[in-house]
């Protein structure tokens, strides 16, 4: 992308980040919540829900364990769809982009931020590997905790951060149930430039 962010990306971003305000309000529990969709090598699709940590002209931004099917899926295949949906606003925002990892410096920022206990958690579970009872991941956990008793616990290797890069930002806004009226605008990067255009619901 150009130095000078392109008038309707910045129109997209100003548009998300004004529904995702009134999200914050409206008592939602987690109005950060997004599914994150992946394929693997085959083709095979995967989805789940995953939260934003944070967006800018950059992308959005999400934490995970770089060993979890999501974090293989993108190893080998850097590509990822969000899909945000806030019912209490019949609002839905589609985006579709590259994945790329955040610099070590990003992740340890936000690593710091973390509770101590989800820490403790990023390094007791093997994330997407088979577990054989509960009791192993608690005994893990205690083992973690009392290794760094009375010391930060530091960030494992394989845990850090993806950023999605948008080439498509898609907003849904329901209208009346009945009548299927609802309103579409797609966002969509062509080279350099961003197009704007409306759809059929």
């Amino acid at each position: 992308m150009n130095q000078r962010l392109n008038t309707l990306y910045a129109d997209a971003l100003k548009r998300f980040g004004e529904i995702y305000a009134r999200a914050g309000k409206c008592g939602i529990t987690e109005p950060n919540a997004m599914n994150l969709a992946t394929v693997d090598p085959q083709g095979r699709p995967s989805s789940r829900v995953v939260l934003l940590k944070e967006y800018d002209q950059r992308g959005f931004v999400f934490y995970t364990n770089r060993d979890s099917q999501k974090g293989r899926d993108l190893a080998a295949v850097p590509r990822a769809a969000l899909c945000f949906y806030w019912e209490p606003l019949l609002e839905q925002v589609r985006i579709e982009g590259t994945a790329e990892s955040v610099s070590d410096q990003e992740a340890d920022a936000y690593w710091t931020t973390r509770p101590r206990n989800s820490q403790i958690s990023a390094w007791a579970s093997k994330q997407s590997e088979p577990l054989d009872s509960n009791a192993t991941l608690e005994r893990r956990m205690v083992e973690i905790a009392e290794k760094y008793r009375g010391q930060s616990v530091p960030r494992p290797s394989y845990w850090s951060g993806y950023r999605v890069v948008p080439d498509m930002i898609e907003f849904w806004q329901g209208g009346e149930y009945q009548h299927r009226i609802h309103e579409r605008a797609r966002y969509r990067k062509q080279g350099e430039a961003w197009t704007m255009t409306l759809l059929n619901p």
